[in-house]
């Protein structure tokens, strides 16, 4: 697939750009989620009641959550790396992705009590099945990863993002995505992927910040 993925990126990049341009600086403007099959609308369910009961714990804005959904699914991604699980309410989001492209997300979590609220939202979201929740200090748990994978997430501890991304690269297939939440907070990462010439970077600023980066092929 590998034209196709390379389309598919190119697309996905323009309307991640698109949509800054058109939002501006306030970052505020976004339609609502519209879901049409049975399986859609579960998962939209529990993300609708995670954010009413506030059991999204350091989460993604919405924004940034259809934005990960949009390129995981345009790069057709079967294996999603999540770095920083939390209560689950990115991991709903890439499943939304990986129910169309026949995918699997492996999500790790430092806290033993928000990975078991991740596995309880998983499951309420009838997706546990989509989803593998390690848990454990990421930094150790990713070199244990064996085989090739076509989109990682960072979204957890900001100082840690540069070794993330050191142990994430070799593991990347060519042509594969690298999202980083908050970039803004983690200036030696964005300097790393945006002076890598093996690398292809935009900064999403829709939500609370979200890089792209595309190792390229």
């Amino acid at each position: 697939m590998g034209k196709g993925l390379k389309g598919a990126t190119a697309v996905a990049c323009l309307l991640l750009a698109a949509a800054v341009s058109a939002d501006g600086q306030d970052g505020q403007r976004s339609n609502p989620s519209l879901a049409t099959a049975a399986s859609e609308k579960r998962i939209q369910a529990e993300l609708d009641r995670m954010a009413k009961l506030h059991e999204t714990y350091l989460s993604v804005p919405v924004a940034d959550g259809k934005a990960l959904r949009l390129l995981t699914e345009a790069a057709d991604a079967k294996r999603v790396v999540e770095i920083g699980t939390s209560t689950g309410y990115s991991g709903l989001w890439f499943c939304l992705a990986l129910q169309a492209t026949g995918g699997h997300l492996t999500t790790f979590e430092i806290d033993h009590e928000r990975a078991n609220e991740a596995r309880q939202h998983f499951q309420q979201a009838g997706v546990a099945e989509l989803v593998t929740v390690i848990e454990g200090d990421a930094h150790r748990q990713i070199e244990k990863l064996s085989g090739s994978v076509d989109l990682a997430f960072i979204d957890a501890d900001k100082s840690g993002y540069l070794d993330y991304l050191n142990k994430l690269l070799p593991r990347m297939r060519p042509g594969g995505l690298i999202l980083a939440h908050n970039f803004e907070m983690a200036p030696d990462y964005v300097r790393a992927v945006t002076t890598d010439p093996n690398l292809e970077t935009i900064l999403y600023t829709q939500g609370a910040g979200l890089a792209v980066t595309l190792k390229k092929r």
